[in-house]
């Protein structure tokens, strides 16, 4: 079986990369998008947006698991086509971590036997909630000049972080779909 980064790459599943590359201790890091369900090709060299997709992907792989991933679904419906695309790849003892658009309560639940913590998503950013919810000030991580420093340290502080919500099931968890809350941040 290939590594969750090289699937990634013979599938052409990047979208819009930040950072590829190689963390201490043999693990892989990653942040960009992952194409859940890919846009259409309109001409040989020309692809629309993807229809799905991860967005704010922090993810670190090591072997082939994913290790720690966390990510905004627009709904929480995209984690099935997620799930289906990646599921060989994530495992029972990762740290996965889904900011949802539609999601109106969090609640940490199991899918094909893998556990998830699903939190509403409204205004932030991924980075910005997970730099709150390991307790970490953006001046220290500023202050770290490399992004695979800023990732590890990331990572290290959410393993010891309690990062759980009230236990669900998948089926509680749907009951708890609604509108988006994010608020769209731009021009007035």
């Amino acid at each position: 079986m290939a590594t969750p980064i090289e699937f990634i790459k013979e599938n052409e599943l990047a979208w819009q990369p930040s950072f590829q590359g190689d963390l201490s201790d043999g693990t892989y890091g990653y942040r960009g998008a992952l194409i859940i369900e890919a846009g259409k090709q309109i001409s040989p060299d020309r692809k629309l947006p993807p229809k799905i997709q991860a967005k704010q992907v922090i993810m670190i792989s090591e072997g082939e698991t994913i290790k720690f991933f966390a990510a905004e679904l627009e709904s929480f419906h995209d984690l099935a086509p997620m799930m289906e695309k990646y599921k060989g790849f994530f495992v029972s003892g990762g740290l996965y971590l889904l900011y949802v658009t539609d999601l109106e309560k969090a609640g940490t639940f199991e899918y094909e036997g893998v556990k998830f913590t699903a939190i509403p998503l409204d205004e932030s950013s991924v980075w910005n909630e997970l730099l709150e919810l390991a307790d970490l000030e953006k001046s220290d991580m500023k202050a770290l000049k490399k992004q695979e420093e800023k990732i590890e340290t990331l990572f290290d502080e959410l393993s010891d972080s309690d990062v759980e919500e009230e236990s669900k099931t998948y089926e509680e968890m749907l009951t708890f779909v609604g509108e988006s809350s994010k608020q769209l941040m731009g021009a007035v």
